[in-house]
This record gives structure tokens, C-alpha cells and sequence, in this order.
């Protein structure tokens, strides 16, 4: 195996090493962020660093990069109104999406700039995007700095949950890969999801028994 140590890595072109340290990691979710502005301009951008956190309260996390020189509105509107949606990025979506992290003007919409259709819903703040098959409602609840790279750990908690009803499962699992949901490699590569086995509860002295991912509500 060809072996990179961490000289190497400090020695790499930085475009080079992101690309390295972004794949190596493994495969991301890609999901769309969406905010309002206090003036109401509707924000939307690709986000590769949403994860779980807990189901009781039900929480997901996102990594907000340093802030300056015109970006984070994705953080400032959160901040500001306490309102976020979160949207999977299909295929149909991709090419645009992966657009939406370009540093924008405040005052722009990505939604208008890039042809993201937007779907407003009564009682909600934050916009939805439409062409998505999982649409998630959050507020923001907490934040921790990240000394050591100057990134914010943003913690957000779900109320809401959108999604087509054929990807739900009797057991609540949703199939994220019938969705048409999208997992990016590293910044730029963006794969096609396909669940291929479902097992069951691991437990000590136990078998495994492999579930249907065919089960739908």
C-alpha cells in the first residue's frame, strides 16, 4: 500500500491535500441547507458535513467554516431567525446544488440565481426546495467553537419531517437510496446510493437476521 505520512500531507499543494483529506474520510451526505433573511432573502447552500446526533430530541449537526469576507449567510440567518430546513440532493438537483457554494451576494437568492425551485409552506420561516424527496424542519439550539481549525459546530434540533410516503418503512426506516438521495466523495464526486442488505439489532449470542428493505407503510 503506498503510505502518506503527515509531512507529506504538509507538503501537498493545498488543493491537492483537500482533496485527499476530504475523500478519505469516506462517503458524505449531501444536503441543502435553507434560511431566511430578516430582510427576506432566501438562502440555500450545499452542505457535505450534516450528521446525527440523537433521535430523543431528534438532532442533526453542521460544520460552519470560519466566517468572513461575505459567507456563512447560512449560519447568520439561522442565527438571526432560529429557523433552517434541510433538503437531500437528488441528481436532478446535483449540478445546481454543487453551484450553491459559490460565495454569493447576501442580497442574492440562490433559489433565483439558480434555478432551485422554492416551496414555501404556511407557518414555517425557512424555505423548502421543492425537487427534494426528504425535507427536514429545525430550529437552531446550540454551538460549540472548534479552536482548533476556527470552524462552528452548529447543533440544530428537527420539528418537522417531509417525504414521500413510498420510502417509508413499517419500522420507520426510510430508504434514502429509493429516495434518489446522493452521497458526495470528497468536494466534487457525487455518487448514486443503492441499499443492497438491511440486518437486524447486533446483540451478543445473537445471529443476525437480514430485514426486507421492501417493507413499506
Amino acid at each position: 500500500m503506498q503510505h502518506i505520512s503527515h509531512k507529506d500531507l504538509e507538503n501537498y499543494d493545498r488543493f491537492y491535500r483537500g482533496n485527499l483529506i476530504n475523500s478519505v474520510t469516506g462517503f458524505k451526505s449531501a444536503n441543502l441547507l435553507a434560511t431566511r433573511s430578516i430582510d427576506d432573502t432566501d438562502n440555500v447552500a450545499i452542505f457535505s458535513s450534516v450528521t446525527h446526533l440523537g433521535s430523543n430530541p431528534a438532532m442533526f449537526s453542521f460544520v460552519q467554516r470560519p466566517l468572513g469576507h461575505g459567507v456563512g449567510h447560512t449560519y447568520q440567518n439561522l442565527k438571526t431567525t432560529g429557523k433552517i430546513t434541510l433538503n437531500h440532493v437528488n441528481m436532478n438537483l446535483v449540478d445546481r446544488a454543487h453551484q450553491s457554494s459559490a460565495k454569493y451576494a447576501e442580497q442574492v437568492s440562490e433559489f433565483d440565481e439558480l434555478d432551485i425551485e422554492l416551496l414555501r409552506r404556511d407557518n414555517f420561516v425557512a424555505p423548502f426546495v421543492k425537487e427534494a424527496s426528504i425535507q427536514v424542519a429545525a430550529d437552531y439550539v446550540n454551538e460549540y467553537p472548534i479552536k482548533e481549525n476556527n470552524c462552528i459546530l452548529v447543533i440544530c434540533k428537527i420539528t418537522d419531517i417531509f417525504i414521500t410516503p413510498d420510502i417509508l418503512h413499517l419500522d420507520g426506516w426510510l430508504d434514502i437510496g429509493k429516495a434518489g438521495s446522493i452521497a458526495i466523495n470528497g468536494l466534487d464526486g457525487y455518487a448514486v446510493t443503492n441499499t443492497k442488505k438491511r440486518l437486524s439489532y447486533a446483540q451478543v449470542d445473537k445471529e443476525l437476521e437480514e430485514l426486507s428493505i421492501h417493507n413499506n407503510a
